[in-house]
């Protein structure tokens, strides 16, 4: 069956469809600047380059109708009509503690993921924006959400709960939630999947490191802890996130620049991390080498602050699960980065994860890092997130 994967935010559309038979991409693309001038859709047929398209687009109804021109077209579709989309999968943001699992979408679901809104402000709504206008076109077409959250709804109170006064828990909410579920969930398995044993067998620590951030501990196939927390702004230093801080900083940046707390905490998502830190150089962590190596000292501040952090969460993760098998690297520069990964190896090595500077040259492939024999199996997944929801879809509605 073929699976039309959405994931979508305030002003955007990304897309996928996915032939869940043979799991291959057919197509994907990106609509951009939904509602704004110069809105534009980008498309790319499997096997052949993108192609970009200006167009105006006043709402996502509209965006979802040119993806369907786009999947239909008679020079760069795969599909003759609407009729060959047999599901589609939407990433969901946050199921707050409602959803430990995909759901099939009905209107009941809708409502709750309402209810979570305010945990999730920039993303809910966008989520819900996206069911909307497919629903619109494809109303007949079964739809699924699958939650960034849900992964993480096993972890035990001891590591979701925050040392504040219970009744803040009680009355909103207040806890850790965690996300970059359905990658942690993807890649855990896969890497069980490589080694040829049962996930249930192994303590695994996952590092999802793109521009966003986590860790997550998976003991026994279950995630028992990670690094996001109510919020994705908890947890490691990102690209343009703070990560981890005194909450007190909020309110004496505040006190001392004469902003509101709103407006410290719009810095900390989006002028803080490795961007903030190289002083405003750059959020990429390529050009963050590139210029590390070449001698710009705040660039090599901010990795090794980034690595640090990192190293800090392994053997954090260590501990709370008693041990550690698995450490997998993936998403962006998990993935590409070579430098990011070798100084991540400079903190983690007494755990015995012998990581062959030769197979770290490797960029965007499954490879297994240690050297045989090594204490921990230390290796690169590449995440797939588009499949998992694919696979989630068919698995609710066939």
């Amino acid at each position: 069956m073929n699976v039309l994967v959405i994931n979508c935010g305030s002003s955007s559309l990304k897309y996928q469809l996915i032939n869940s038979d043979s799991e291959t991409v057919l197509a994907k693309g990106l609509c951009e600047r939904i509602g704004i001038d110069g809105s534009a859709i980008t498309h790319q047929k499997a096997g052949e380059g993108k192609v970009k398209t200006e167009i105006p687009m006043a709402n996502h109804t509209d965006a979802v109708n040119f993806v369907i021109e786009k999947l239909t077209d008679a020079e760069v579709g795969v599909i003759k009509s609407l009729d060959e989309i047999d599901a589609v999968g939407h990433r969901m943001v946050h199921g707050g503690e409602e959803f430990a699992g995909s759901c099939v979408i009905t209107e009941e679901v809708i409502k709750v993921v309402e209810s979570c809104n305010d945990l999730a402000p920039l993303h809910n709504p966008a989520n819900l924006i996206g069911i909307a206008a497919c629903k619109e076109v494809m109303p007949e077409v079964p739809m699924v959400g699958v939650f960034d959250t849900a992964f993480h709804q096993t972890m035990p109170k001891k590591a979701y709960l925050y040392g504040l006064p219970y009744e803040y828990y009680d009355k909103y909410k207040v806890r850790r939630y965690g996300f970059h579920g359905t990658s942690h969930d993807f890649v855990s398995n896969r890497a069980a999947e490589i080694l040829g044993k049962d996930r249930k067998d192994l303590k695994i620590i996952v590092c999802h490191l793109g521009n966003g951030a986590s860790i997550t501990a998976v003991k026994n196939g279950e995630s028992v802890d990670t690094s996001m927390g109510l919020t994705p702004l908890e947890g490691l230093i990102m690209g343009t996130r703070s990560g981890d801080l005194d909450p007190a900083i909020v309110t004496f940046i505040a006190e001392k620049e004469g902003i509101t707390a709103q407006e410290v905490i719009d810095i900390c998502n989006k002028k803080s991390g490795v961007l903030g830190l190289s002083g405003g150089f750059s959020s990429d962590f390529r050009d963050l080498a590139e210029a590390a190596a070449n001698g710009n000292d705040m660039a090599k501040t901010a990795l090794d602050a980034y690595a640090y952090r990192v190293g800090k969460y392994i053997g954090a993760y260590t501990a709370a699960m008693n041990g550690v098998d698995v450490i997998c690297f993936t998403a962006g520069a998990g993935e590409n980065n070579a430098e990011v990964r070798a100084l991540i190896g400079q903190y983690i090595g007494f755990l015995g994860t012998n990581i062959d500077s030769e197979k770290n040259k490797v960029r965007g492939e499954e490879i297994i890092l240690s050297d045989e024999g090594s204490k921990v199996v230390t290796m690169v997944v590449p995440t797939d997130e588009e499949m998992a929801i694919a696979r989630e879809t068919v698995r609710l509605v066939k």
